[in-house]
């Protein structure tokens, strides 16, 4: 049988997605090129926003008029729509979908799949994935069979779920409290991805930097990332990433583990939502805006080459003009090399929607957002265009349009032409124009001429 996984949201999201495909293929399924031909369809949702939920209910909405045509298929539903309690809503609304998994949790689509299979199908289908299977240990990751040697970056979930609890937030009533994963588990996985090609390994959590904090005398992140790190050098792992961090647990000591691990990236994802202190109070964020001016100018000095992504929400409730131009402000002064921004929406359970109004009008949450992304076009080409004429070595991620698709350790995006077969190799190239959201660069006379060999990943 072949599946297919539509994916909404985040990167823990992607991740889950990974890790039910993983399962899939270890019961011998494989994946469809394209969702019609599929026998086995999911939609990992996503809530963090309304938009997002939308898209998840519009999808499950055309999967309907599939499974009324075609009855014998199998249509799954996982993330954050689901949750961590009995989905009895979604039960009662999408009558016509088969399994309903939490976050994290393939085994409702496993148990289910495996309870369908007379007992040719499971010899057939066991037949058909051991060769793949007993390559790998108990507990490691296998890619989809289309993506193994082909994936270059992937994600390796290192804590679950939230205990933070912003007043905005869904996540801790979606995804539960905080659970690390153990330190072997996390090499396994790493190992397994390493074993199947990929090249560059991004350590998620809601809030990562908390790795480790429910686990009595435990590793921290910033051991983790020496462990991680370690485990790289000796099985090809060229870049470690993690994301997302919080201002409040971003510590001296997980800087100067960047700072020192040539293998883990200079680039830091730490949000700060807001730029007044009146509305980080009411977000319940823990912080002062000075206090993150300060965590801001600590990261560049423990890493002076470091690009510092962050997180946005204009429109909370009760921001004023002037509130949120405390934030415009704060990006103008600050100037980072990206600012993922967001118009506020309320969502159930939270306790914003619950208890504050939502009373900035859409048009002007639109407006101030159009405020934010024009300013921080501008902010980014003028750090971008400091890079031209520079030499920076790049992981080389696809080819794209008939030229190489890139990024730099900072996370920033290259394009490059050359000849031969460069995905998932590292590349020194010369920048010869920078914009905003992208540079283009070329390979250096002496690297053109010597077109590396083709190597086909086991």
């Amino acid at each position: 049988m072949q599946y297919y996984i539509w994916t909404h949201g985040c990167q823990m999201n992607v991740a889950d997605s990974q890790l039910l495909a993983s399962e899939l293929e270890k019961l011998g399924h494989r994946a469809a090129a394209d969702g019609d031909d599929a026998d086995i369809m999911i939609v990992n949702t996503c809530v963090v926003r309304q938009s997002a939920e939308d898209k998840g209910l519009g999808r499950l909405q055309l999967l309907s008029k599939i499974k009324e045509a075609q009855p014998h298929k199998v249509i799954g539903v996982m993330g954050c729509m689901v949750g961590v309690r009995d989905p009895l809503w979604m039960r009662q609304r999408l009558p016509y979908v088969d399994i309903f998994m939490p976050p994290s949790d393939p085994a409702p689509m496993v148990n289910f799949l495996s309870e369908r299979r007379d007992e040719a199908d499971v010899l057939a289908l066991e037949a058909e994935a051991r060769t793949q299977r007993d390559a790998l240990q108990d507990g490691e990751l296998l890619l989809p069979l289309r993506e193994r040697g082909r994936l270059v970056s992937a994600h390796v979930p290192v804590v679950y779920g939230c205990s933070h609890a912003c007043t905005f937030c869904i996540i801790p009533f979606r995804r539960g409290v905080e659970r690390s994963r153990r330190v072997g588990e996390i090499l396994a996985h790493v190992r397994s991805l390493a074993l199947q090609g990929v090249k560059e390994v991004t350590l998620l959590g809601q809030i990562v930097d908390r790795y480790g904090k429910d686990i009595p005398d435990g590793p921290d992140l910033a051991d983790l990332l020496r462990i991680v790190h370690e485990a790289a050098e000796e099985v090809g792992i060229e870049r470690i990433r993690f994301l997302t961090s919080h201002p409040n647990w971003m510590t001296a000591k997980l800087l100067r583990a960047v700072a020192e691990l040539p293998r883990v990236m200079p680039h830091i994802e730490v949000p700060i939502q807001a730029g007044d202190d009146d509305v980080l109070a009411r977000m319940r964020r823990g912080y002062t805006a000075d206090q993150y001016r300060r965590l801001v100018s600590k990261i560049r000095n423990i890493i002076p080459q470091v690009a510092i992504h962050t997180d946005i929400i204009v429109g909370f409730p009760g921001e004023t003009r002037a509130q949120f131009m405390e934030t415009y402000r704060l990006l103008e002064e600050l100037k980072l090399d990206k600012a993922h921004l967001a118009r506020y929406s309320p969502r159930p359970q939270t306790v914003s929607q619950r208890r504050m109004e939502d009373d900035v009008p859409d048009e002007e949450k639109r407006e101030r957002l159009r405020m934010l992304e024009d300013l921080q076009a501008r902010v980014v080409a003028e750090i971008n265009a400091r890079r031209l004429g520079e030499i920076v070595e790049v992981l080389v991620e696809e080819e794209y349009k008939g030229r190489w698709r890139a990024r730099t350790p900072q996370n920033k995006l290259v394009f490059f032409e050359a000849e031969g077969d460069w995905k998932g190799r590292l590349a020194q190239v010369e920048i010869t124009w920078t914009g905003p959201w992208s540079m283009q660069a070329r390979l250096p006379l002496e690297r053109a001429e010597a077109v590396p060999p083709l190597i086909l990943a086991g």
